[in-house]
Protein backbone atom coordinates (compact mmCIF):
# COMPACT_ATOMS: atom_id res chain seq x y z
CA UNK A 1 0.00 0.00 0.00
CA UNK A 2 1.29 3.69 -1.11
CA UNK A 3 1.91 6.34 1.84
CA UNK A 4 -1.10 8.69 1.26
CA UNK A 5 -4.50 6.75 0.06
CA UNK A 6 -7.10 8.87 -1.68
CA UNK A 7 -10.73 7.53 -0.85
CA UNK A 8 -10.51 5.90 -4.36
CA UNK A 9 -7.65 4.15 -3.54
CA UNK A 10 -9.07 2.25 -0.25
CA UNK A 11 -12.63 1.38 -2.05
CA UNK A 12 -10.88 -0.13 -5.24
CA UNK A 13 -8.90 -2.70 -2.85
CA UNK A 14 -11.24 -2.92 0.02
CA UNK A 15 -14.60 -3.42 -2.99
CA UNK A 16 -16.55 -1.31 -0.08
CA UNK A 17 -17.77 1.51 -2.30
CA UNK A 18 -19.51 5.25 -0.92
CA UNK A 19 -21.67 7.49 -1.65
CA UNK A 20 -21.66 9.48 -4.94
CA UNK A 21 -21.19 12.87 -3.18
CA UNK A 22 -18.01 12.13 -1.37
CA UNK A 23 -14.65 13.25 -2.88
CA UNK A 24 -13.02 9.86 -3.97
CA UNK A 25 -10.13 12.40 -4.82
CA UNK A 26 -9.36 13.28 -1.47
CA UNK A 27 -6.70 12.09 0.80
CA UNK A 28 -7.49 10.14 3.74
CA UNK A 29 -5.93 11.20 7.13
CA UNK A 30 -4.23 8.62 9.27
CA UNK A 31 -4.40 9.41 12.97
CA UNK A 32 -2.66 7.99 15.37
CA UNK A 33 -4.78 8.98 18.46
CA UNK A 34 -8.55 9.25 19.40
CA UNK A 35 -10.69 9.92 16.08
CA UNK A 36 -14.83 9.54 15.57
CA UNK A 37 -16.44 8.38 12.78
CA UNK A 38 -20.58 8.85 13.20
CA UNK A 39 -21.33 6.90 15.86
CA UNK A 40 -17.86 4.89 16.35
CA UNK A 41 -14.80 6.66 18.28
CA UNK A 42 -11.58 5.09 18.29
CA UNK A 43 -9.38 5.64 21.83
CA UNK A 44 -5.48 4.31 21.89
CA UNK A 45 -6.09 1.30 24.29
CA UNK A 46 -3.68 2.92 26.98
CA UNK A 47 -6.10 5.13 27.63
CA UNK A 48 -9.14 2.45 28.48
CA UNK A 49 -6.59 -0.03 29.24
CA UNK A 50 -8.09 -0.79 32.58
CA UNK A 51 -11.44 -0.69 31.88
CA UNK A 52 -11.74 -2.72 28.41
CA UNK A 53 -10.21 -6.73 29.00
CA UNK A 54 -10.48 -9.69 27.22
CA UNK A 55 -11.98 -12.59 28.22
CA UNK A 56 -11.90 -16.61 27.66
CA UNK A 57 -14.62 -15.95 24.95
CA UNK A 58 -12.78 -13.25 22.78
CA UNK A 59 -11.11 -14.17 19.75
CA UNK A 60 -8.09 -12.22 17.91
CA UNK A 61 -8.80 -12.79 13.97
CA UNK A 62 -6.61 -10.95 11.09
CA UNK A 63 -8.53 -8.30 9.37
CA UNK A 64 -8.57 -9.01 5.41
CA UNK A 65 -8.74 -6.20 2.75
CA UNK A 66 -12.19 -6.85 1.87
CA UNK A 67 -12.93 -5.89 6.23
CA UNK A 68 -14.81 -6.74 8.75
CA UNK A 69 -18.15 -4.91 9.61
CA UNK A 70 -18.05 -3.38 12.69
CA UNK A 71 -21.28 -1.87 13.51
CA UNK A 72 -24.61 -1.27 11.09
CA UNK A 73 -26.26 1.98 11.56
CA UNK A 74 -28.84 2.64 13.98
CA UNK A 75 -31.96 1.54 11.41
CA UNK A 76 -29.77 -1.46 10.22
CA UNK A 77 -28.67 0.59 7.12
CA UNK A 78 -24.88 1.09 6.35
CA UNK A 79 -21.93 -0.43 7.80
CA UNK A 80 -18.69 0.84 9.24
CA UNK A 81 -15.94 -1.39 8.58
CA UNK A 82 -12.63 -1.94 9.12
CA UNK A 83 -10.16 -2.82 6.25
CA UNK A 84 -6.45 -3.32 6.07
CA UNK A 85 -3.97 -4.39 4.12
CA UNK A 86 -3.29 -8.51 4.42
CA UNK A 87 -1.11 -8.85 7.51
CA UNK A 88 -1.41 -5.29 8.73
CA UNK A 89 -4.08 -5.33 11.29
CA UNK A 90 -5.85 -7.84 13.81
CA UNK A 91 -9.17 -7.71 15.37
CA UNK A 92 -10.20 -8.86 18.85
CA UNK A 93 -13.58 -8.93 20.24
CA UNK A 94 -15.77 -9.23 21.96
CA UNK A 95 -14.43 -7.63 24.81
CA UNK A 96 -15.88 -7.03 28.47
CA UNK A 97 -16.62 -3.14 28.82
CA UNK A 98 -18.76 -1.84 32.19
CA UNK A 99 -19.32 0.56 30.44
CA UNK A 100 -21.26 -0.97 27.15
CA UNK A 101 -19.21 0.84 24.58
CA UNK A 102 -16.60 -1.17 23.76
CA UNK A 103 -16.75 -3.33 20.55
CA UNK A 104 -12.78 -4.44 20.35
CA UNK A 105 -9.45 -3.72 20.13
CA UNK A 106 -7.54 -3.27 17.08
CA UNK A 107 -3.55 -3.77 16.39
CA UNK A 108 -2.70 -2.13 13.83
CA UNK A 109 1.02 -2.57 12.31
CA UNK A 110 0.91 -1.11 9.58
CA UNK A 111 -2.72 0.75 8.31
CA UNK A 112 -6.19 0.36 8.86
CA UNK A 113 -9.44 2.55 7.44
CA UNK A 114 -12.30 2.77 9.05
CA UNK A 115 -15.03 3.26 6.09
CA UNK A 116 -18.68 4.46 5.90
CA UNK A 117 -20.57 4.79 2.76
CA UNK A 118 -21.78 8.26 4.24
CA UNK A 119 -18.89 9.36 6.04
CA UNK A 120 -16.24 7.91 3.74
CA UNK A 121 -12.66 6.55 5.59
CA UNK A 122 -10.30 7.59 8.23
CA UNK A 123 -7.04 6.21 8.85
CA UNK A 124 -5.60 4.41 12.10
CA UNK A 125 -1.89 4.79 12.17
CA UNK A 126 0.22 1.62 13.57
CA UNK A 127 -1.08 0.98 17.56
CA UNK A 128 -3.27 -0.54 19.23
CA UNK A 129 -6.63 1.10 19.64
CA UNK A 130 -10.34 0.04 21.70
CA UNK A 131 -12.99 0.62 18.50
CA UNK A 132 -16.38 1.73 20.37
CA UNK A 133 -19.91 2.98 20.07
CA UNK A 134 -19.53 6.78 21.25
CA UNK A 135 -22.45 8.50 23.70
CA UNK A 136 -23.77 11.90 23.99
CA UNK A 137 -25.94 13.81 26.54
CA UNK A 138 -29.63 14.32 25.12
CA UNK A 139 -31.47 17.16 24.89
CA UNK A 140 -34.33 16.22 27.10
CA UNK A 141 -34.96 17.54 30.40
CA UNK A 142 -31.98 15.36 32.60
CA UNK A 143 -29.38 15.52 29.83
CA UNK A 144 -29.34 11.64 30.06
CA UNK A 145 -26.46 9.75 28.35
CA UNK A 146 -27.54 7.93 24.75
CA UNK A 147 -25.69 6.31 22.59
CA UNK A 148 -25.15 8.72 19.28
CA UNK A 149 -27.09 7.32 16.13
CA UNK A 150 -25.83 7.26 12.60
Amino acid sequence: MKARQTLSDITAWSGIDVFDYLDREMSVPVVDGPQAQGDLIVVPHATLADVVTCQPWTRTVPVPASGIELLRSAAGGNPHSLVADEGACTWTGPVADPRGLALGIVEVTGVAYLIHPEHGATGIAPGRYVIGRQRERSSGLYGAAQLVAD
